[in-house]
């Protein structure tokens, strides 16, 4: 039986938007391990089939002895399961596990889901975290991107030029993720579903929604998502002025899309594609996002939703005021026009089947060598 070993930061990372992908390699006769620190859905994906190792990772943490911690534990896990190929996703699973697989000569296709602040922004961190991927991408065999200004990037930085895929994102479960009726209440709700954290355009969401709540007294505002930052005090303030209304934690985000109008994400974050906006489209709802990459791609501005400048409310205000201009038929109209476009462009099968192509091809290259090491022996 073939092993996979696939290393993640988050068990969301890989239950949300890769599950399909697992569910596929073991159908295949693959045996499947995940990596990651230990999540509510790592009991999901054992009851799948998996296996499972727990890992300590430090999402944003710089201490080099963590760090340093984290390539020996990949190392060691890679030693113990002997995986024939490594899955890998977000930065850190990326690089350290990048690091182990070419010390250790195992196939590793790894997954960019995005620069993170660190790499897209100039100075000194950027610099060293292209050392890092240079290192840990040497013996890559395939590095695929969620959108084109991330690929731009490791093409302008001469990181492994020949080994790039382009991928819509993480796609969509179009099953799971189907249109919903849209609401024809008198009352028009917006949501944000994401991280709760200052790149994520929080800020900007919440000074809006102080706005149109008290020139539009007929709009709800509701923020669905974890506290990354200090935000709780805020997020509570704002509640009890009836400002917003804050769900926490939303463990299946269909039942409030269900009963809002639009979803914002004012995300500033380099993103690798924004499943926020996939999942929206995916249930026939219009999008208001930034007009950055990430976000654009699941835009057509006007059709199916609107572009923002990033960081900018008052812009924001403007898209939000614009929406309410227009009829409940066109709001709906929008709505179906992004579920048709997701249909046609970020299919998650798409996804599954670009992974497949590609153990494939290892899976040659595996029988290959087998056969040549058996004529050697005999």
């Amino acid at each position: 039986m073939r092993k996979v070993l696939i290393l993640v930061n988050h068990d969301i990372v890989i239950y949300n938007f890769r599950k399909e992908l697992v569910e596929r390699l073991i159908e295949d006769g693959y045996e499947v391990t995940i990596s990651s620190p230990y999540g509510e859905r790592i009991d999901d994906l054992i009851k799948m089939g998996c296996k499972y190792t727990e890992a300590t990772i430090s999402r944003h943490g710089t201490n080099i002895i963590e760090e340093v911690k984290l390539i020996n534990y990949y190392k060691k896990t890679i030693k113990s399961l002997k995986p024939d190929v490594v899955l890998s996703y977000t930065i850190k699973p990326n690089i350290y596990g990048g690091i182990a697989c070419k010390s250790m000569n195992i196939p590793y296709i790894a997954n960019i889901t995005g620069l993170g602040t660190a790499v897209e922004n100039k100075g000194v961190l950027q610099k060293v975290s292209i050392l890092l991927y240079k290192l840990a991408f040497k013996k890559v065999n395939r590095i695929f991107f969620q959108n084109s200004e991330n690929m731009q990037f490791f093409i302008n930085n001469n990181i492994m030029l020949d080994k790039h895929r382009l991928v819509p994102g993480s796609g969509v479960n179009l099953k799971q993720f189907s249109p919903l009726p849209y609401p024809h209440n008198s009352t028009v709700e917006f949501v944000f579903i994401s991280r709760i954290m200052e790149e994520k355009g929080i800020d900007q969401y919440l000074e809006a929604a102080t706005y149109i709540r008290e020139k539009h007294p007929n709009t709800r505002f509701h923020v669905c998502g974890f506290c990354e930052e200090d935000y709780e005090e805020k997020l509570r303030k704002l509640e009890e002025k009836k400002v917003i209304i804050y769900h926490g934690m939303v463990r299946d985000v269909r039942k409030i899309i269900e009963k809002t109008h639009c979803t914002i994400h004012p995300t500033y974050y380099p993103e690798g594609l924004s499943n926020v906006l996939l999942e929206s489209s995916a249930c026939a709802r219009p999008v208001i996002t930034t007009n950055r990459s990430g976000c654009r791609e699941v835009v057509d501005d006007g059709e199916n939703g609107y572009l923002i400048e990033q960081k900018n409310t008052n812009d924001l205000i403007a898209k939000i005021e614009l929406f309410l201009q227009v009829s409940n038929d066109e709001k709906k109209r929008m709505g179906i026009a992004g579920r048709k476009k997701v249909e046609e462009e970020f299919d998650r099968q798409i996804i599954i089947e670009a992974y497949i192509e590609e153990l494939n091809k290892l899976d040659k290259l595996w029988k290959s060598k087998f056969q040549s090491e058996r004529v050697e022996v005999s």
